[in-house]
């Protein structure tokens, strides 16, 4: 879709060889031209602003507050000392300030620690005497790349039993009985009995079990697939229902937070010392975040994100993209000339390249991490 008249990337000069029609694109005035330029990037907006008010009123928000959840930190994988051991964090705390300011949803944590380039995190953590620490942490900042690309800590989960399987052999469980040993070993969250119960599939464990304030001991079979038939809830979830009235405000908070979200990562990309060019994905990245089996939430929810993605990436004062006409445009409008024909199409041409090698990036490193 080409607009008559313009310079753009599709590199074809032969119109201006002619003289200026006036209906093309060369032939008006600059404000004009501008809210041309500048109509594509606000539907982008607007659509994703509807796409984010659509799910909120049709599924509402979950979100699990950072006040009073829990991190779990594996010390090892693979045998190699994970990142979140080697940044200082412990199983147990409680995240409760990221350079000074308090983190409102637990998922958001790690990725506003890149995003922000945050400096010191402090956590709430239980000292031996039974009481509360508080302690600070420094980021050294070489971690930022390993931050955006690999997992420091995830939600502890209690090992609270929520509901039964129905074809579960473990009929001694009740819903709310917490086990807090297999094997001897002390349970606090359901990660340290994962490895334990892949330990025994298909065969019997040992288990404590508090119910109330008794302690029961009992013998569990435990299936081929390593686990015991039970369910759990995600503790300190919450939910929220919006009215069509209240689901608009929140669309267009959600999208607003999206694309400040998206500043702060082009931001990173702009230090190549942060290593987030390493994150940059293509239409592999989109296809793999997408669930396995069709989900409406989740592919209506990655499209809003990739409409705001669109926007705010032709933005960018990048010639061939719509920010590049923007800020020619508004040089014209200030200044009172027009760039020629000539200048344009250079800048287009360089703009391209640009386009080209960030398009390369991406496919490099979907490439790369499937390859691994």
């Amino acid at each position: 879709c080409k607009i008559a008249g313009m310079i753009d990337e599709s590199m074809d000069t032969e119109h201006l060889k002619n003289e200026p029609q006036p209906w093309e694109f060369r032939s008006k005035p600059a404000w004009q031209r501008l809210l041309v330029m500048f109509g594509g990037v606000l539907f982008n907006f607007i659509l994703g602003i509807m796409l984010f008010s659509f799910s909120l009123y049709k599924w509402g928000d979950a979100y699990i507050p950072a006040e009073g959840s829990h991190i779990y930190v594996y010390e090892e994988i693979d045998g190699k000392e994970t990142l979140g051991k080697k940044m200082g964090f412990k199983t147990g705390d409680m995240i409760i300030a990221l350079d000074g300011k308090a983190p409102e949803d637990f998922r958001q944590i790690q990725i506003d620690m890149a995003r922000d380039m945050v400096s010191t995190v402090t956590v709430q953590r239980d000292n031996a005497d039974g009481g509360k620490d508080t302690i600070n942490l420094h980021i050294d900042h070489k971690y930022i790349a390993d931050i955006l690309n690999t997992p420091i800590f995830e939600l502890a989960i209690p090992f609270v039993i929520s509901n039964l399987a129905e074809n579960t052999s473990n009929d001694i469980l009740q819903v709310n009985d917490r086990i807090v040993k297999l094997d001897s070993t002390r349970i606090r969250y359901v990660q340290d009995a994962l490895p334990l119960l892949e330990a025994k599939a298909g065969q019997d464990i040992e288990a404590t079990i508090l119910r109330d304030t008794s302690l029961i001991t009992a013998t569990l079979p435990v299936n081929k697939d390593g686990n015991i038939g039970v369910y759990f809830t995600i503790p300190n979830l919450k939910r929220i229902k919006y009215s069509f009235a209240e689901s608009i405000p929140a669309g267009l908070m959600k999208a607003y937070d999206a694309t400040i979200g998206q500043i702060k990562d082009i931001r990173l990309l702009a230090k190549p010392s942060t290593g987030a060019y390493k994150s940059v994905g293509s239409v592999i990245a989109i296809t793999e975040a997408m669930p396995q089996q069709w989900n409406w939430y989740a592919f209506i929810h990655i499209l809003a994100m990739i409409s705001i993605i669109l926007a705010v990436m032709n933005l960018l004062p990048i010639p061939a993209l719509d920010g590049g006409h923007i800020v020619f445009t508004i040089y014209e409008m200030i200044t009172g000339r027009k760039p020629s024909d000539q200048f344009l199409y250079v800048m287009q041409l360089i703009g391209m390249i640009l386009i080209f090698g960030l398009m390369f990036l991406a496919f490099g490193n979907d490439i790369a991490r499937l390859m691994k």
